[in-house]
């Protein structure tokens, strides 16, 4: 395995629980995403279900192994099972990794519970494949758009420090919106991020957070 692909070192052995029915209600800080995993490369080996149980509010993500805690570990984390890792990490808008690495081939998304937010997004997209490739597409073009904007911004912020403003000179952004534009565009990237976290997907521009520039 690539260094990348070790397993998390501050892994802790689980307390055994059961892992505790997923509620609808639950949906706004509660996840859960499972996978199929055999004990080995034969045919008759075991076929176990992986789960990985997020709660938003919390630090720690725990792991269950038919239903029963095996491991916890703190986000990103990386825990070891038959065949490869399960990597799962968060962003502040939900999840931005939940994917079994494999030893030898491309990482697989774990399947969120169908009561989840990230289930509910899944299966509107099997029902309507055609909107939901345009919600996505719409909400990178409003992260791009948010790019665009910002940047400038954040190089003003930098020029302004006043180290940087004698020795390399101040910039000024040539993008001026009014405030009501700014807000819309916050209130919009919001939205965005938080389909981009539902469909489990992350990049490291596109999924920049800028709120803080605004």
């Amino acid at each position: 395995m690539s260094r990348r692909r070790k397993p998390s070192k501050k892994i802790r052995a689980g307390n055994g629980s059961a892992l505790k029915p997923y509620r609808r209600w639950e949906c706004l800080w509660r996840s859960t995403f499972s996978i199929a995993l055999k004990d080995g490369d034969h045919e008759d080996d075991q076929l176990r279900e992986y789960t990985v149980d997020v709660d938003y509010f919390d630090w720690d993500i725990r792991l269950y192994t038919d239903g029963v805690q095996t491991a916890v570990g703190s986000y990103p984390v990386r825990f070891p099972v038959p065949g490869g890792l399960i990597h799962a990490d968060l962003s502040l808008y939900g999840a931005q990794r939940m994917h079994y690495e494999p030893g030898v081939g491309d990482p697989v998304l774990l399947k969120p519970h169908r009561n989840s937010l990230e289930g509910l997004r899944a299966a509107f997209a099997r029902r309507h494949p055609l909107a939901s490739r345009i919600i996505s597409w719409t909400a990178i073009a409003t992260l791009l758009i948010g790019l665009a904007v910002f940047i400038p911004l954040l190089v003003q912020r930098i020029s302004e420090i006043e180290w940087v403003a004698e020795n390399i000179g101040t910039f000024v952004s040539p993008i001026n919106l009014p405030g009501w534009l700014n807000g819309t565009l916050l209130v919009a990237g919001i939205f965005a991020a938080l389909e981009r976290a539902l469909t489990i997907r992350s990049h490291w521009l596109i999924d920049a957070d800028t709120w803080w520039l605004d």
